[in-house]
Parts: C-alpha cells; sequence; structure tokens
C-alpha cells in the first residue's frame, strides 16, 4: 500500500502546538474514551503527542458506554470537566447549549465524506471533530430469496425490495424483511435509512429549521406500513441487533445494518449486500452516524486539548482507525493522496455509494424526546394505530417541542 505519510512529530511542532508546549509544563490532560477500550490506533497518537510536549501526561480513561457520557457531562457541569472526550455525536446540541463545550477548530481544507460534518454542525457551528463512522446497507440471505422461486439480485426501488419480500413470504416458511419497532434508537435509525433515501429531511443543518412534515416523509411511513405486511411478527418487539439473530437463524430474508454485519453472520448464508433500495421522490442514500472528538471548556489548556484533538482525528492516524476498527471512511483518503484504500473493493462501495446522498442522526438536546417522536411515528404504523397523514402531522409537532 502507498500512502502519503503526515508527519505527526512535525505536525505537533508547528504554528501554535510550538506556544503550546512553552506554556503545558506539568499539565495532565484528562481524556475521556467512551467505549471501555482503547483502540490501538489512538493509543499511538496519544504516546506520540506526549512525546513531543515536554511536562505533558494524558490520564487516558476508557468508559463503557453505558456510563461514559453521563460521566462527561456530570463532570462537566459541576466544574471539573474532562478535558477532552469522544463521545457519540448525538450529544453535541446539549453540551454546546449548556456552554460546556468549545467549538471545534476544524481546518475547511479537510477531505471530509460528503455529510460528515453534518453530524457535528448546529446551525452553522461545528461542535466535534468526527473521529468513527458508520452507515448503513441492505443486507439479503440469497439462499431463501433462490428457494421462493426468485433470482437473488439487488433492489433498487422500494417496489422491488417489497416484491421480492412477498415473494419470501408467498412461497417459504420465512419473513421477507426485518424491521425494528421497539422503543430504542435503532427504531429511528432504520427509518431514517428510508427517510434518506426518499429525498427526506428531518433538521436543516444550517437554519436549525424542521422539516419532518413533509411529503418525504409520508412516503417513507407509508411503505412501512407495506412493509410490515411481510415483516416477522410483532416487530415493535424488536430491534435491529435482533434482526441479525433472525438472519442467521433463516427468519428474515433482508434487513438493515452497518459494515460490521457481514462478518456476525453465519458463515453457510450466502448473503448479498446492497445499497439501501431508494424510495420515490429520492436516491438510495443512508443515515450518517458519528462519534467525534470534543474539547471542553474551563480546563485553562483548551489549546492544548485542540491540539490533540487535531491530531488524532487526522491523515494517517484517522486511517490507522478506520482501517483496523473496519468503519466507514470518514475522510476522502484517495483526495489525500492515498492510494489501494481498504474501501474500494468487497462489500464497501454499498456503504459509501450512499454517503452524499445521506443524511444525519439529528442533533437535538434531549435525544429521548427525538426518539420518542421516531418510536411514536413508527409504532403508529406498525400496529396500524392511525393514518400516515395524522402521523406525521403529529411527529413535525413533536419535533417542534422537541427542538
Amino acid at each position: 500500500m502507498k500512502l502519503v505519510k503526515l508527519t505527526l512529530g512535525a505536525a505537533l511542532l508547528s504554528g501554535t502546538a510550538m506556544s503550546a508546549m512553552a506554556e503545558s509544563h506539568g499539565t495532565e490532560l484528562h481524556f475521556i474514551m467512551c467505549g471501555g477500550e482503547v483502540r490501538p490506533a489512538d493509543q499511538a497518537v496519544v504516546d506520540a503527542f506526549v512525546a513531543a510536549h515536554d511536562g505533558v501526561t494524558v490520564n487516558l480513561e476508557a468508559v463503557p458506554w453505558g456510563t461514559c457520557q453521563d460521566k462527561s457531562l456530570t463532570l462537566a457541569a459541576a466544574g471539573d470537566p474532562p478535558s477532552i472526550a469522544y463521545m457519540g455525536s448525538r450529544t453535541l446540541r446539549q453540551l454546546a447549549n449548556n456552554d460546556l463545550i468549545v467549538p471545534a477548530e476544524i481546518d475547511p481544507a479537510t477531505p471530509y465524506q460528503p455529510g460528515v460534518l453534518n453530524t457535528v454542525t448546529i446551525e452553522g457551528t461545528a461542535w466535534g471533530y468526527p473521529h468513527a463512522f458508520s452507515t448503513k446497507a441492505l443486507y439479503i440471505n440469497c439462499d431463501l430469496v433462490e428457494a421462493s422461486g426468485q433470482e437473488c439480485k439487488a433492489p433498487e426501488t422500494w417496489d422491488e425490495m417489497y416484491a421480492m419480500a412477498k415473494g419470501v413470504v408467498d412461497n417459504t416458511d420465512a419473513a421477507g424483511v426485518g424491521l425494528a419497532g421497539k422503543d430504542f434508537d435503532n427504531t429511528m435509525h432504520q427509518f431514517l435509512n428510508y427517510l434518506y433515501s426518499n429525498g427526506g429531511v428531518v433538521i436543516d443543518p444550517v437554519t436549525g429549521e424542521n422539516k419532518l412534515d413533509s411529503q418525504q416523509t409520508r412516503e417513507t411511513l407509508e411503505f412501512y406500513g407495506r412493509l410490515k405486511d411481510v415483516a416477522q411478527e410483532g416487530p415493535t418487539a424488536w430491534e435491529r441487533d435482533q434482526l441479525k439473530d433472525l438472519f442467521n437463524d433463516g427468519k428474515i430474508a433482508m434487513y438493515v445494518s452497518g459494515p460490521w454485519g457481514y462478518g456476525q453472520h453465519n458463515a453457510d448464508i450466502n448473503q448479498l449486500v446492497a445499497p439501501v433500495p431508494h424510495g420515490p421522490s429520492g436516491v438510495s442514500g443512508t443515515i450518517l452516524i458519528t462519534d467525534s472528538i470534543v474539547v471542553f471548556k474551563g480546563t485553562g489548556h483548551e489549546e492544548l486539548a485542540q491540539e490533540l484533538a487535531k491530531a488524532i482525528t487526522s491523515g494517517d492516524s484517522q486511517y490507522d482507525l478506520d482501517s483496523s476498527w473496519g468503519l466507514t471512511p470518514i475522510l476522502d483518503y484517495e483526495a489525500m493522496g492515498m492510494t489501494d484504500v481498504y474501501y474500494k473493493d468487497g462489500i464497501w462501495p454499498n456503504f459509501t455509494q450512499g454517503i452524499s446522498t445521506g443524511g444525519p442522526e439529528p442533533l437535538v438536546e434531549d435525544f429521548k424526546s427525538l426518539q420518542s417522536v421516531f418510536t411514536n411515528m413508527v409504532q403508529g404504523i406498525l400496529l396500524d394505530d392511525d393514518t400516515v397523514d395524522n402521523l406525521v402531522t403529529e411527529a413535525g409537532k413533536e419535533l417542534d417541542e422537541a427542538l
């Protein structure tokens, strides 16, 4: 593999880095890493950073996801903020609105994949450095599709997807598609994959305007109403990770998941990966979800923390994380001069194709309220509680309240 190597030492010692070194003697940066582990790619950057800064130490604390974000928020609210943290980008609006973090100093020339910066941007200001990125695609069990008498090929449209699913239901003992409808965050995520594949928008990233109450949302919810007739029994009791188990057991023919799903499926399944099919008002897209590095306010060494954040989210450092962790590439590494990149072959084009037409996980202060907006709407159609028009109208009002 031919790579354009970025010299970390030179980057750290240039410009503001030199002044930061001069003022940083005896400084400890408290770095909270959500996820319960420190990836080797991140540890290597931290080690190089410490080596390049005399007197600086980094207290790198790995905390499980279940408690990590609350811990960071609690410390900051109590006046003892961490210097820097790796967190879900969904927390950014809450942190920013409460004046707990400082804006990210992202170089506008950084070649992020299309739409990635929208996952950390609120009304034009970026509040985090994107560091881990995921997109979604459709997994198809070709054994089930072929057993139903159909050719196993990627459906491009919702109508083609529905026809394939119905063929499986009519001619096998399996369900055609797995739907997530449980009171859980990936019920919203699953719906957004289809909404963004129909030209829909939830919140305008520049103006913050609520765009949910739309024709595109109505078409997407109507499609969900059709899919429930060819889905597994009781979709409101299922979340995405449980759909993986149904897929492995041969009980559903297809479902939407991330690139990690490929390696989680049974080796004896003849699986096909395809972009999310598109609706009548859009092209194939995907939800764009990131975790990001944030710099907290009030530590007295925000400049040094910004420098570490830039180092850990750039160049070879970021590429090492993406490629070793099996993440969707967060940067356009070819634009940076890299060749033989890992994501050009295999299943990866299915996960990169929809980036430019995808949309972000919406940023609101109260994520639970946002989740409820979508759960109420999706469960409403899955349970035949109300009409598409009423459910979308009500969801638009609920989102206004959440904003």
